[in-house]
C-alpha cells in the first residue's frame, strides 16, 4: 500500500497525508493534458463543420487505420521500456507534431479544407486517445483500488479545470492571435505535463503499491498485440469494450448532429471555433461541478459500477428530452448533459475499474480499448448515420437510437458485477 492503514484520512475526499504530493501532481498533470487538448479541440471542430458531418466516416476510417497502425508501436514501447521512459516519449512525440502543424494553419485559407481537416482530425483524435489513455493507465498503475475510489474523482477535477481553462483560452485568444498560434499554446501545456510525470515517478518509487517493487524500473514485457488478445479472452475486458462502444454511440451521434448545426449557422472558421469553445466550456464547467459534488459521493459510497449506471441513466433522460421535443437547437443541451456525465462521472468511475487487472492489461488492453475499439466504433456509427440519412432519418430518429445505446450501457454496467474481477467485492 502507498500509505499506512493507520494513517488518518481527512476531509470529504478522505485524503491521507502521504497521498497529497501524488494527488497534487496528478491533478496538475491532468490539468495540463486536458488544457492542451481543449485549446486545439475547437480548431478541429471548426474544420469538421466546414466540410459537414457527411465526411466523418472517411475521417473516422482514417483515424481507425492510423490508430491500428500505431497500436503495435505503442505496445512495443510498453513491452521494451519502463514506464518512466515510455510515458514521456509518448508526450514528446505529440509535442513535436503540434509544432509541425503550425505552418499549415498559417496558410489555412490557401489549403483544401477537407484535406487539412482530415489530417488534423485524425491527428487530434489519435492525440486524445493515446495521451488520455496513457494518463489513466499511469494513474491505475501508481494507486491502489482504495486510492482510486477516493482520489480519481479529485484528479478528474484537475482535468475538468484544465478543460475549462483550455476552452477559455481558445475562445478568448483565437480572435487576437489566430488559429495557428493556439497550437503553440497547446504544445506548451503538454510540455508541462512531462514535469508532472517526473515528480510522480519519484513519489511512486517512495510509495510502491507492492512492497519492494519499483514499477518505474520494471519492464512490463509481453507481445505488441497482447492488448487485443487480452480483450477477446477476458469477459471483464469485453464488457468494458462494449460499455465504451455504447457510450460512443451516444457521443458520435450528437457530435455529428452538432457539426451540421454549426455548418448551417456559423459562416467562418473564427466564428465556428468560438462556438465550439463555448460548448466545451459549458460541458467542462458542468462536469467539474459533478466531480466536486455528486461523483465522489457515489464513487466512494456506492462504488464505480453504480456511478457508471447513474451517468448512463442521466444520458437516457437527456436524450429522451431531445426525442420528445425534436428541435435541433436542443442538440447542444443534450450534448452538454450527456458529455458532462460521461466525463464528470462515468470516465473516472470506469477507469478506476482497471485497478483490478494486472499491469499488462492496464496499459495494453486498456490502451487497445481506448484507441482501436473506440475509433472502429466511431467509423461504424458515422457510416451508419450517413446510410440512415439517405433513408430519411431525422434528428428525432437519431436521438432515439442514442437513447437505446445509453440504456444498453446501463445494462452492460450492471452485468459487470458478475465478472471475476468485481464479483468478490460486489461491484465496489
Amino acid at each position: 500500500m502507498a500509505t499506512s492503514s493507520t494513517e488518518q484520512s481527512r476531509g470529504f475526499f478522505r485524503i491521507k497525508s502521504a497521498e497529497w504530493p501524488a494527488l497534487l501532481l496528478s491533478f496538475a498533470y491532468f490539468f495540463c493534458v486536458l488544457g492542451s487538448y481543449y485549446v486545439m479541440r475547437p480548431v478541429r471542430e471548426q474544420l469538421v463543420a466546414a466540410v459537414g458531418s457527411t465526411s466523418l466516416p472517411s475521417f473516422y476510417l482514417a483515424t481507425f487505420l492510423v490508430t491500428l497502425a500505431l497500436t503495435p508501436i505503442y505496445g512495443a514501447l510498453v513491452a521494451r521500456f519502463p514506464r518512466k521512459r515510455f510515458v514521456p516519449i509518448v508526450y514528446a512525440f505529440f509535442i513535436l507534431c503540434l509544432i509541425a502543424f503550425i505552418p499549415f494553419f498559417e496558410i489555412q485559407g490557401q489549403l483544401n479544407p477537407k484535406v487539412l481537416g482530415g489530417v488534423f482530425f485524425v491527428w487530434v483524435s489519435v492525440f486524445n486517445l493515446f495521451v488520455v489513455a496513457v494518463f489513466w493507465s499511469f494513474m491505475a498503475d501508481i494507486f491502489t483500488v482504495d486510492q482510486s475510489h477516493r482520489l480519481f474523482s479529485v484528479i478528474s477535477i484537475g482535468g475538468g479545470l484544465g478543460a475549462i481553462g483550455g476552452s477559455l483560452l481558445a475562445g478568448s485568444l483565437v480572435g487576437h492571435i489566430g488559429i495557428a498560434k493556439l497550437l503553440a499554446v497547446s504544445a506548451g501545456l503538454l510540455g508541462c505535463s512531462i514535469a508532472c510525470i517526473a515528480g510522480l515517478v519519484v513519489w511512486s518509487r517512495r510509495n510502491p503499491i507492492e512492497k519492494g517493487v519499483d514499477r518505474n524500473e520494471v519492464v512490463i514485457g509481453g507481445g505488441m498485440l497482447a492488448g487485443a488478445r487480452q480483450v477477446f479472452a477476458s469477459p471483464f475486458l469485453r464488457s468494458m469494450a462494449l460499455l465504451l462502444l455504447l457510450g460512443d454511440g451516444v457521443g458520435t451521434v450528437l457530435y455529428a448532429l452538432q457539426a451540421d448545426y454549426a455548418k448551417a449557422h456559423f459562416p467562418d472558421g473564427i466564428a465556428r471555433t468560438e462556438f465550439f469553445a463555448h460548448i466545451d466550456l459549458a460541458i467542462n464547467v458542468t462536469q467539474t461541478v459533478l466531480q466536486l459534488t455528486l461523483t465522489p459521493w457515489v464513487l466512494t459510497r456506492r462504488g464505480p459500477v453504480i456511478a457508471v449506471i447513474t451517468a448512463d441513466a442521466v444520458k437516457v433522460a437527456g436524450l429522451l428530452l431531445l426525442v420528445l421535443v425534436g428541435n435541433p437547437a436542443l442538440i447542444a443541451v443534450a450534448l452538454v448533459a450527456t458529455r458532462s456525465f460521461a466525463y464528470g462521472m462515468e470516465k473516472p468511475s470506469s477507469d478506476s475499474l482497471y485497478t483490478r487487472v494486472d499491469r499488462e492489461e492496464r496499459y495494453k488492453a486498456k490502451g487497445f480499448i481506448d484507441t482501436a475499439v473506440w475509433r472502429l466504433g466511431d467509423f461504424t456509427i458515422a457510416l451508419a448515420m450517413n446510410g440512415l440519412r439517405g433513408l430519411g432519418m431525422t434528428t428525432t430518429g437519431f436521438a432515439c437510437l442514442a437513447t437505446f445505446a445509453a440504456g444498453g450501457a446501463c445494462w452492460t454496467a450492471w452485468r459487470l458485477r458478475g465478472t471475476r474481477e468485481l464479483a468478490t467485492q460486489a461491484g465496489r
